[in-house]
């Protein structure tokens, strides 16, 4: 494959507008890029539509995460990298409008233009843009970046990087990226890599973890720091992008502090000791019976739910169809039918937080009720003879009448096993060489996820018993889940995957066949679907909405019907406890609601 890093300066060739029916014609720069269509905010906008443009700067915040990190490079595979520096210490040449999917506005570009098919793209980096250290950012900058994260970065980087035939320099302030496959999302994933500055990287290798940050030109510098304890992060007072439209009313606080806890339940009485200004909580049960204590009934604590309109996503048990017994679906399918949610829901949430009932439900992007139709059907006909049961028919999760005994769906699931070739013997579920159906099941000590898992696990621990099934709980630390779930090195697992209102060429990392092998990939089932991919490759060449739409419910239905999670709940609300200092814009929450880009990004300090 040929690339042309450095190419001689050469004029600036022609370029393309978005038009209202989502092709290109009369090239000249812009201020975005959408997907489909035309930027909803146009050239001249003062701010993003879910920001308070006259919020005051300063003050401090404190979160808590749970676990620990061992690196500052955020954007490898090797070592635990603190998320929020990547966020808010680096930025892309574009920049993301939560409240619009798949659209894009000048952050370190002041414009973007590209060819009359998406093959190519070019963006014009602003004059005044510089990072932390007070150098420019130039074109060196962003090319040396983009091949540097696509050939040695975290494996998320290399996929779009492939599809890159040749990245030049075109004007003294401009770079062009010209694809060698036909991926209408290729120039928004560019537009979101982050830039990174070449000279931090001499003598000094970019794929080893370091505590040594990066140079940035983010809004926030890396302060005080202990690895493992706590991380601050500290306002550029020179950052370049203060006044810029894209930013205002975003990055209001003068610090971010993260502290780090082994165990999410010590997080939260270090919260209602006053040590820390927010904390998230995802426990209903919780949320309504643990937030009574006297810093709440004073007023100095806040309790806020925000709404949102987002995917459910996908968390659950998720069975690694790599190994045996999981690599057949029957089995697959009577773990789910074994798994009796409205018993668990009833017993750890009183029953009132709704099932996941596929990776895009709650929302439009979700599998539809019944049989597939229109172009869903069109798009999944041709795979017929791959597709599982239910993908084309229709499909729903079982369900019970939430008594322990779930007998219905007992029946089924022994049943199920007995067409693999698995029948009770003595007790125990044995297949015709006479070994036992058993695995272990792999957790993530502490309250990591917001919620008690292991009661979660405990409970379907017992309710696999009723079909001769003998899980095993496996605790271990942040580092060695990291370790074994980056390996597969795992029979069942707890996995939790959001989903965003725009998916596109990220699902090949989640679903993609060569996550099943390659490590570090999100694809933990090891899923290997040509059905799938051709749902992705529709998804990404959409040419209208309609279109894409189609495409993702086709790949829900291929997901779901896969059965390789026990999904258990989601929460359509965010709940935030928080001290009453700190506030956000209500009443015009972005439509992801508490997720990437609302805290503390919107967020200020009001003593």
């Amino acid at each position: 494959m040929r690339r042309d890093f450095f190419r001689a300066l050469r004029p600036l060739a022609f370029g393309a507008v978005l038009t209202s029916t989502g092709g290109f014609v009369n090239a000249e720069p812009a201020h975005g890029i959408a997907m489909y269509g035309d930027p909803a905010l146009p050239p001249d906008f003062v701010s993003l539509p879910y920001v308070n443009p006259d919020a005051p700067k300063g003050g401090r915040i404190v979160l808590t995460e749970v676990g620990g990190y061992d690196s500052l490079n955020p954007f490898i595979l090797k070592g635990n990298a603190v998320y929020g520096h990547r966020s808010y210490g680096f930025e892309s040449l574009m920049g993301r409008n939560w409240d619009e999917p798949f659209t894009l506005y000048g952050l370190l570009a002041e414009s973007v233009e590209t060819g009359p098919n998406r093959e190519w793209i070019e963006f014009t980096i602003r004059p005044e843009a510089h990072f932390s250290d007070g150098s420019p950012v130039t074109v060196e900058d962003v090319l040396w970046s983009f091949e540097t994260l696509g050939t040695l970065g975290h494996p998320r980087y290399r996929g779009a990087w492939s599809k890159v035939e040749s990245a030049e320099a075109v004007g003294e302030r401009t770079v062009r990226f010209t694809f060698n496959t036909e991926d209408r999302e290729l120039p928004l994933i560019l537009g979101l890599r982050p830039i990174l500055k070449k000279a931090t990287y001499d003598g000094r290798a970019f794929d080893e973890s370091s505590l040594e940050p990066p140079v940035g030109s983010g809004p926030y510098v890396v302060g005080d720091f202990e690895p493992g304890r706590y991380l601050s992060l500290v306002k550029d007072p020179d950052w370049w992008g203060a006044d810029l439209p894209f930013n205002r009313g975003q990055h209001n606080i003068g610090e971010i502090r993260y502290e780090w806890y082994g165990d999410g339940d010590v997080a939260f009485e270090a919260f209602r000791a006053g040590e820390v200004s927010s904390y998230r909580e995802l426990n209903l049960s919780k949320w309504q019976t643990a937030y009574d204590f006297p810093a709440v009934q004073s007023g100095e604590i806040v309790l806020s739910e925000i709404p949102n309109e987002r995917p459910s996503g996908i968390r659950g048990f998720v069975m690694n169809s790599r190994r045996a017994p999981f690599d057949d679906w029957r089995v697959r399918d009577a773990l789910i039918h074994a798994f009796n949610f409205e018993f668990v829901n009833s017993a750890l949430t009183g029953g009132a937080e709704p099932r996941i009932t596929s990776y895009f439900s709650n929302s439009e992007l979700g599998m539809t009720e019944g049989p597939a139709d229109g172009k869903v059907l069109d798009l999944l006909e041709p795979f017929s003879d791959e597709l599982l049961p239910g993908a084309l028919e229709g499909y729903s999760l079982p369900a019970s009448d939430g008594s322990p005994a779930n007998r219905r769906n007992v029946r089924t699931a022994i049943d199920r096993l007995s067409e693999a070739g698995w029948t009770i013997q003595d007790g125990t579920m044995r297949n015709a060489d006479g070994e036992a159906l058993e695995f272990e099941i792999l957790l993530r000590s502490g309250a990591f996820y917001g919620f008690d898992v292991s009661s979660v696990a405990e409970l379907y621990v017992e309710q696999l018993k009723r079909i001769g099934v003998n899980a095993t709980l496996v605790t271990v630390d942040n580092a060695q889940y990291k370790e074994r779930t980056d390996a597969y090195d795992f029979d069942m697992a707890f996995y939790l995957r959001s989903m965003s209102l725009s998916p596109g060429n990220e699902q090949r990392l989640y679903w993609g066949s060569d996550g099943v092998e390659t490590p570090g990939t999100r694809n933990w089932m090891g899923i290997s679907s040509p059905a799938a991919e051709a749902m992705i490759d529709a998804m990404v060449n959409a040419r209208d909405k309609e279109d894409f739409v189609a495409a993702v419910r086709a790949l829900d239905r291929i997901l779901t019907t896969g059965r390789y999670v026990v999904p258990i709940w989601f929460s359509p609300v965010g709940r935030l406890a928080h001290q009453a200092s700190l506030k956000f814009p209500e009443g015009k929450t972005q439509i992801y609601g508490d997720w990437i880009g609302f805290q503390p990004d919107v967020w200020w300090v009001e003593e």
